[in-house]
């Protein structure tokens, strides 16, 4: 029985080996393209994370009936559009900007309601909060940048993703 992963220096024995490292198909993943719709998806998905998070809070322990289902179609909603965010957007961006954006909305929220005293000092982390994820929706990838320069790394084209096979190219 053939591997049914192979080196590509290898010949094929069958035609259903599924592509392992090193192979054509499994070298480099398309890259992702943000649309403003994964941006708006993943706002409407970081408020509906604080809406669970709330709900959480008042279902107590989920001997609440209501706001056990409200924690249930929320959390369930904001983790599928959390996903849907991750097809444009890279996983560090979606996952900051869920997290610090649902984060800065439940405290918010709370103050608010004022489950929770308001301060100062947490109004300026919450700023601080913001301010970061806004930052995150304009930073671009190094390598979207026309005109930079130095050093950087990539891949090996034929080693895969061992340490040992990067080069080193000017930029």
């Amino acid at each position: 029985m053939a591997p049914l992963i192979r080196r590509p220096s290898e010949p094929s024995e069958s035609s259903t080996d599924i592509p392992g490292p090193g192979t054509e198909s499994a070298r480099r993943p398309e890259a992702k393209v943000a649309r403003p719709i994964h941006w708006l998806v993943l706002l409407a998905s970081a408020m509906l994370e604080a809406v669970w998070a709330l709900a959480l809070d008042a279902a107590d322990g989920f001997t609440v009936l209501g706001p056990t289902v409200i924690f249930a179609i929320a959390s369930t909603l904001s983790m599928l559009g959390l996903a849907f965010a991750m097809r444009g957007l890279p996983v560090s961006t979606a996952y900051a900007v869920w997290t610090g954006l649902g984060a800065a909305l439940t405290v918010g929220v709370s103050m608010l309601m004022g489950t929770e005293p308001p301060s100062l000092v947490k109004l300026l982390f919450l700023a601080g909060i913001i301010g970061c994820v806004i930052g995150l929706k304009f930073v671009k990838d190094p390598g979207e940048s026309p005109g930079r320069s130095g050093l950087r790394f990539r891949r090996h084209p034929h080693r895969g993703r061992g340490g040992s096979a990067q080069t080193q190219e000017r930029g």
